[in-house]
């Protein structure tokens, strides 16, 4: 009788887990990661930049949509970056323009439109023109999606007094330790006033640092805005600026000091791979960007280099691409899938994409 009921105990516990955003989840195992980047330093997580809509020339996806979204649940990335604006009656939407004119079917400033009205501008697939069947989707609905599934960084380009009221939906959905904000920092002066409107944010919650190589270049600098907001990344991002090389060494944020800042705080080491609208290939990675992983076909020279230096988180407009290429190359630690992706999430139809930081 105790086997039946401890076997019984043990499919609720299991059923419970699989729908859970809480213990147990997919989005728990990925945290058990990003919390603890020294236990995993032979881990590279990777980040969706718009969620991964910007793959394969721009014509898998709209960026920063749903079908995204789940697509990158479904390969495993560990967490997507979304943009969030407002609409004019005060709604957090995931839009990266403050124009609708190239991300969907609509035009018009983004502030102008009140939400009933951004329901009825569907999504575009950047690359194609694809008019997809999916709307201007609200920060709720796609924190909907990926509780309990994946960790989402929130780009923001409102104020940084804004980031409270994210924080708060995200805290009233029980999502706040899936969701992660992020501020520039380069000065103790810009330190400390992000770290006042932070305080105001109150507790339970990630924050990440953004540094710049063209105004931070000093490890003890990292290093001090990292504890003084118990990081557990650090976005680095190391310029090209007008040089036709590649960075040979990554630069100054990411030297043996830098990283042994980041052993010493416990926290990743982030580098962006993906495009800037514009710019040349690599420009927020010395030269050593997506396009020269898969567009050129140098994988190793991009990830296996951002690798090697110490990065252990990615974001890209290649998810799928940066995966398979760590995962076949030792660089990624398999989970234990407690809750495996959903199949039916990556089938949708939907999409849209562009590109832009």
């Amino acid at each position: 009788m105790r086997t039946v009921l401890a076997g019984a105990v043990s499919v609720l516990l299991t059923l419970a887990l699989a729908t859970s955003g809480h213990a147990g989840s997919r989005s728990e195992e990925i945290l058990a990661r990003f919390e603890n980047a020294n236990q995993w330093r032979d881990h590279v997580m990777v980040v969706a930049h718009r969620a991964g809509g910007l793959q394969d020339g721009k014509r898998r996806f709209a960026e920063n949509s749903i079908a995204a979204l789940r697509d990158a649940i479904s390969l495993g990335a560990e967490m997507v970056e979304i943009d969030i604006r407002r609409s004019a009656d005060g709604e957090l939407i995931v839009m990266h323009d403050s124009w609708l004119d190239r991300t969907t079917d609509c035009t018009g400033e983004v502030v102008t439109r009140a939400m009933d009205e951004l329901r009825t501008c569907r999504l575009v697939v950047e690359g194609t023109g694809t008019v997809t069947a999916e709307t201007v989707p609200t920060l709720r609905e796609y924190l909907s999606v990926a509780k309990g599934r994946i960790l989402v960084n929130l780009d923001n380009k409102l104020d940084t007094a804004d980031l409270i009221d994210m924080v708060a939906l995200a805290r009233a959905m029980e999502m706040e330790e899936q969701v992660v904000v992020k501020a520039n920092l380069w000065n103790a002066e810009r330190v400390a006033a992000v770290k006042a409107v932070m305080a105001r944010v109150g507790q339970g919650f990630q924050f990440m640092p953004i540094m710049a190589d063209d105004a931070v270049r000093d490890p003890a600098f990292v290093e001090a805005s990292g504890k003084a907001f118990a990081a557990n990344a650090v976005e680095m991002i190391a310029w090209r600026g007008d040089t036709e090389t590649m960075t040979v060494s990554g630069g100054p944020l990411f030297s043996a000091r830098v990283k042994a800042a980041a052993i010493r705080g416990n926290w990743h080491i982030w580098v962006d791979t993906h495009a800037i609208v514009n710019k040349p290939g690599g420009y927020l990675a010395g030269g050593r960007g997506d396009e020269l992983a898969v567009a050129a076909g140098f994988p190793n020279e991009v990830f296996g280099f951002w690798a090697e230096r110490g990065a252990t988180m990615i974001q890209t407009d290649e998810p799928r691409a940066a995966i398979n290429w760590l995962a076949a190359n030792g660089y990624r630690v398999p989970y234990a899938e407690l809750e495996k992706p959903v199949a039916s999430v990556a089938g949708q139809a939907g999409a849209s994409q562009p590109p832009t930081n």
